[in-house]
């Protein structure tokens, strides 16, 4: 394990400290934005962490090497590779280690190497579900199987809008996996605040997150935990045009046969598109205001332990 799993100095020490660790994804680099805005926001997301309290791990897969703490050097060859990086989640994994290849961690890739390596919190935009269809097309994402199974607590802006938001929220339930609102009980739909759900419970603050994180993994109930963090009020998207964008994409992805993991970075790309950038500018101020949430729950977190 050594041999394939690099924990960046400064993460490694706070870890033995039990000093607050935030892990961050690679995908929004990657698969996210185009160069060289992935890179800017993914050191912005990370100083937001570091402003908050926290050390921040951003989580990649580098020549074949898990790396908990990408350098500026590794953010930078996720962000100019763009694409062409391959997106991993947990079936991906042995394939890219055992190549040395470079690749982009989804939430579940993310969660499972935050877990090797001693690290509770993690912030993302928001968690992969039940696609639109997936009655006929069983398109469920990963990120739900690790949400049940890996002990990883997840702050997001909710599911992305552009799934089914009431099945992903039926899965978590079935397995056991506790969806909690921070100051909201509504569940939020990544671009907007409410998405006509609800949460299981409501947090009013970080201490409150902490306490039922630490009274779940010392039972032990072993599996993560959604934390919802809707989008800031002045930074929300109009429903409306949200809604209307992702249906015209889906029909186009439908009609170009658009599937499989490829579906979610271009459906995330074309309503940026058909919203001239608005979605685009709210992505990247709720990965942010994620990042302030998971840095101060980690430190109240850290306070228990």
């Amino acid at each position: 394990m050594k041999n394939q799993l690099n924990i960046a100095p400064e993460v490694q020490a706070a870890i033995l400290k039990n000093k607050p660790v935030v892990a961050l994804e690679s995908t929004i680099i990657s698969h996210g934005m185009p160069y060289p805005q992935n890179v800017e926001t993914a050191l912005k997301v990370e100083a937001m962490v570091r402003q908050n309290g926290a050390v921040p791990a951003t989580i990649g897969i580098i020549k074949g090497i898990m790396k908990a703490g990408l350098s500026v050097d590794d953010i930078e060859i996720l962000g100019k590779q763009g694409q062409n990086v391959t997106k991993v989640s947990r079936r991906d994994m042995p394939i890219i280690l055992a190549k040395n290849q470079n690749g982009a961690t989804t939430v579940a890739s993310t969660m499972i190497i935050a877990q090797l390596s001693g690290i509770r919190i993690f912030a993302t935009g928001g968690i992969g579900g039940v696609h639109r269809g997936a009655s006929s097309t069983f398109d469920i994402s990963a990120d739900l199987q690790e949400l049940k199974q890996t002990s990883v607590a997840v702050v997001c802006a909710g599911a992305k809008s552009i799934l089914d938001i009431g099945l992903t929220l039926e899965y978590l339930e079935t397995h056991g996996v506790p969806v909690i609102g921070y100051k909201t009980k509504d569940f939020p739909a990544f671009f907007t605040r409410k998405s006509g759900f609800g949460v299981d419970f409501k947090a009013e603050s970080v201490e409150e997150l902490a306490t039922i994180l630490k009274s779940k993994w010392s039972i032990p109930l072993h599996g993560g935990v959604v934390i919802a963090n809707p989008v800031p009020n002045e930074h929300e998207a109009d429903t409306r045009l949200i809604e209307k964008a992702i249906k015209k994409s889906l029909d186009r992805a439908q009609e170009q046969g658009i599937k499989g993991k490829a579906i979610t970075p271009y459906l995330l790309s074309e309503i940026e598109r058909r919203t001239e950038g608005l979605s685009l500018k709210t992505n990247i101020q709720l990965v942010l205001n994620n990042a302030a949430l998971a840095a101060q729950t980690a430190q109240a977190y850290c306070a228990i332990e």
